[in-house]
C-alpha cells in the first residue's frame, strides 16, 4: 500500500491523519469539498465532491488504499444525510472498485450501534442498532462494504469510531469509556493500511480506555496497541461536572439516543 487517498481529508481526522502519516507512503492523495492546506512533498490535494463520479474516479486512480472519512460527521436531518453519507459513500466504494484499489478503511461509528445498553460489553457480532439517521447511514456504509468485500474481493475495514476531539482530551464522563487519542488514531489508522491483507473486518476506534466497552479481541492480529488511556484525564473530566439526560446514560450512543427520543427504553432490550 504505497498510494493512499483520504478523503474528507480538511475534517478534524483528515488532518490529523494527513499530519501524522505524512512521509510513510509513497504519495498521500488528499480530497475535500472544501479548501486544504496545499500540498507538501508526497502530497497531493484535489478539491471536489463525493458525489461527483468524474472527480472521485480522478481522486482514485493509482490508488491502493482510500481513507473514507468524507460526509456529515453528526447527527443532522436527512436531507443533508442522503447525499453526503448516502450517495456519496456508495459513490466511493463503487469508484474505488472500478479504479482497481485494493483496499478501502470506512469511517464508521460506534452510532452504527449506540442502541445496545451500555452496561453491555459490544463486540463485532452485535446486532446493528444506529441511534441517530447518521448512525442508520454508518450501518449502510458498514453494508456497502461488505458487499464489496464478498463481491468484488475489495479489502474492507470499517472502523466505528468512538470519541475523536479535536481538544486530543475527553469532554465528558461517558467519553472516559469512548476516547480514542490523535496518537492512537494515527497509529490504528496505519495499522489498517499496512497490513498484509484480510477480507472483511470491523474495528472498534477506541484508545487503552481502563472503562472501555467495546470488544477489539477479534481484531488482534492487526497489531494495534492503544498507547493512551482516557483516564490519565479523570480529573479535569469530573471538574466540567457534564451530566447526561435519563436516555443517554442507559446506552452507548449516548445523547444521539436522546435526541428526539419518544419512546419507551423499557421496551429496548
Amino acid at each position: 500500500m504505497k498510494n493512499i487517498l483520504i478523503t474528507g481529508a480538511a475534517g478534524q481526522i483528515g488532518k490529523v491523519l494527513r499530519a501524522g502519516l505524512k512521509g510513510r507512503y509513497r504519495l498521500i492523495r488528499c480530497l475535500d469539498l472544501g479548501g486544504q492546506a496545499p500540498a507538501t512533498a508526497g502530497e497531493e490535494v484535489i478539491q471536489g465532491d463525493i458525489r461527483d463520479l468524474a472527480v472521485l474516479d480522478q481522486a482514485m486512480s493509482g490508488i491502493d488504499c482510500v481513507v473514507h472519512l468524507a460526509g456529515v460527521p453528526v447527527e443532522d436531518t436527512w436531507e443533508k444525510i442522503l447525499p453526503a453519507n448516502i450517495e456519496g459513500c456508495y459513490n466511493t466504494f463503487d469508484s474505488a472498485q472500478r479504479q482497481g484499489v485494493k483496499r478501502m478503511i470506512f469511517a464508521s461509528s460506534n452510532h452504527a450501534v449506540g442502541f445496545h445498553r451500555r452496561e453491555r460489553m459490544i463486540d463485532d457480532t452485535v446486532a446493528p442498532r444506529p441511534d441517530s439517521r447518521y448512525g442508520i447511514s454508518k450501518v449502510f456504509g458498514e453494508a456497502v462494504g461488505r458487499f464489496y468485500a464478498d463481491k468484488h474481493q475489495m479489502q474492507v475495514a470499517c472502523l466505528r469510531i468512538g470519541s475523536f476531539r479535536a481538544a486530543n482530551k475527553p469532554e465528558d464522563f461517558r467519553q472516559l469509556n469512548t476516547w480514542i487519542s490523535h496518537r492512537d488514531m494515527v497509529h490504528l489508522t496505519a495499522c489498517l493500511i499496512e497490513h498484509p491483507g484480510f477480507h472483511f473486518e470491523v474495528v472498534y476506534g477506541i484508545s487503552n480506555n481502563l472503562r472501555n466497552r467495546w470488544d477489539n479481541t477479534n481484531v488482534k492480529h492487526l497489531g494495534y496497541q492503544p498507547q493512551d488511556n482516557a483516564e490519565d484525564h479523570l480529573e479535569a473530566v469530573l471538574a466540567l461536572n457534564t451530566s447526561e439526560d435519563p436516555v443517554s446514560v442507559q446506552f452507548h450512543g449516548a445523547m444521539f439516543c436522546g435526541l428526539e427520543f419518544k419512546g419507551d427504553t423499557d421496551l429496548i432490550d
